[in-house]
């Protein structure tokens, strides 16, 4: 089964190396799948090459290259080809249209408002956290007491000093692992996690809301002062997965269950 692996392998990520990551999960998958690796700018052209389908993996933000990525979405979708994850994702693979959609929705969410004119309903705090509608890997992140900007570009969400941020990864519907890190300001120095029933409960909430019947997902929340956990990311295109970070047993469950939903994505 021949795979079109589509990554990044020279994107400078924060904290991250997203080389490493693929040609570890890539030596792993050669053992059931043909695999050729591309940069996600060249996806579309080779598409008709004859792949079964494409994965898309640590391809980095895609407002990097958002004309060549429509495009390849377009052709993937007029040729019939498969894309894992399928490209049906409702959260950050669709935008973050998401956040407000579950905010209204009445979800464990950060409250987020796109329209500095409805600041009233967001909690009053001192600070608001102020990004691009259209952003990516905290790109163009501010904070300031007095959010402002035009109505439905940008997201304006209270500042919450949270205890700290924790990652919940799934393989189609099914928990593999979770890590957090301890230290807020230190978003990407992780720690093995053990989440609690509740913990595992939110999660899932998240992951059932996108119906996603293939794929990885990662739900990302921070830990409120009050105890609850709040929603900061649902991240549904390209998740990085941390897996150096991992036990041996757990990097092959993992591998595992990867292994199992590509042959069942693929049928």
């Amino acid at each position: 089964m021949p795979l079109l692996y589509v990554t990044d392998l020279a994107y400078p990520a924060r904290g991250r190396r997203y080389c490493d990551e693929d040609i570890f999960l890539t030596s792993r998958l050669r053992a059931d799948f043909d695999l050729a690796l591309c940069h996600p700018a060249d996806a579309e052209t080779l598409l008709p090459l004859g792949f079964d389908a494409v994965i898309v993996r640590n391809s980095g933000p895609v407002l990097h290259y958002q004309e060549a990525y429509d495009s390849f979405r377009a052709a993937a979708l007029a040729a019939g080809t498969p894309v894992y994850n399928p490209l049906t994702g409702r959260a950050d693979m669709a935008g973050k249209q998401y956040l407000l959609d579950l905010t209204a929705a009445g979800y464990p969410v950060i409250p987020t408002i796109d329209d500095p004119a409805r600041l009233a309903e967001l909690p009053q705090v001192p600070t608001y956290a102020v990004k691009p509608k259209q952003g990516a890997d905290s790109i163009g992140l501010t904070f300031t007491a007095t959010p402002d900007g035009p109505a439905g570009a940008v997201l304006i969400q209270p500042r919450i000093d949270f205890t700290y941020e924790v990652s919940f990864y799934f393989v189609d519907d099914t928990f593999q692992y979770a890590l957090h890190a301890p230290d807020p300001a230190r978003r990407w120095e992780l720690e093995p996690y053990t989440p609690t029933e509740a913990d595992l409960a939110f999660a899932r909430a998240f992951i059932a809301w996108n119906t996603l019947d293939h794929g990885i997902q990662r739900v990302d929340a921070c830990r409120a002062p009050s105890g609850e956990l709040l929603l900061v990311e649902l991240e549904d295109l390209n998740p990085y997965l941390s897996l150096d970070l991992l036990p041996t047993e757990v990097q092959n469950t993992f591998i595992t269950s990867l292994t199992r939903s590509l042959h069942s994505f693929l049928g």
